[in-house]
């Protein structure tokens, strides 16, 4: 696994653009236009509450649309958890704010299998380095993830045999997640069959271990 050095800046991998980030797309430039602000930190917290709160969580409101790039996420209305963060970390860089990807390794639900992959994201913040944060939606109950810089609240621990929590944060989405998504047909088929994606053997990512700003 290639470990991108941690440093006062993040390498411009965490700014680019893909089939899946797809930030040049006009209706994200505009919505990112609308979000910005003077100030970064409150810019990255305006479009962290955005897409909490306004794409509909595809499990929670019962959704049967797939959704995968960052630009179906904002035509839906509607995303897993994985295709959330698409949109998340594409509006963050087309506000030019270094972001990626973290995943989870989660039971569905309670404590036994299946295992499904439960992607989050993080942000690059002047003065605070890596913060991670998951905008999946506090439509669950339980749940209820705030933007707090210097305090971590994410929707998930890793409780349970076979669950953790991967410590990097990846420049783009794993490629084994986005080929299972891709094979998706409803969410009626994710819900009997959940995706459980395995990071890739070498990619482009930063390491906690690394990164002592991470909170």
């Amino acid at each position: 696994m290639k470990l991108a050095k941690f440093d006062t800046q993040p390498l411009p991998h965490f700014l680019m653009e893909s089939a899946t980030v797809d930030y040049a797309h006009a209706d994200i430039r505009k919505l990112a236009a609308a979000l910005s602000s003077d100030d970064t930190t409150a810019t990255a917290r305006h479009c962290f509450e955005w897409v909490r709160d306004h794409i509909e969580h595809s499990m929670d409101f019962h959704r049967e649309e797939v959704t995968c790039a960052a630009s179906d996420v904002l035509q839906q209305g509607t995303g897993l958890c994985t295709a959330k963060s698409h949109l998340l970390v594409a509006l963050w860089r087309a506000n030019q704010i270094p972001a990626g990807f973290c995943y989870q390794r989660l039971t569905l639900d309670g404590p036994n299998p299946p295992y499904c992959t439960h992607g989050f994201t993080a942000v690059w913040l002047n003065g605070r380095g890596w913060y991670r944060c998951d905008a999946r939606g506090n439509s669950k109950p339980g749940i209820h993830c705030e933007f707090t810089p210097g305090q971590e609240n994410l929707a998930f621990s890793s409780r349970y045999d076979g669950e953790r929590t991967y410590p990097e944060v990846w420049a783009e989405p794993w490629p084994d997640l986005l080929t299972a998504m891709e094979k998706l047909q409803n969410i009626s088929q994710y819900r009997s069959h959940p995706i459980d994606a395995r990071p890739p053997a070498a990619d482009l990512c930063v390491s906690e271990s690394a990164a002592p700003n991470m909170e």
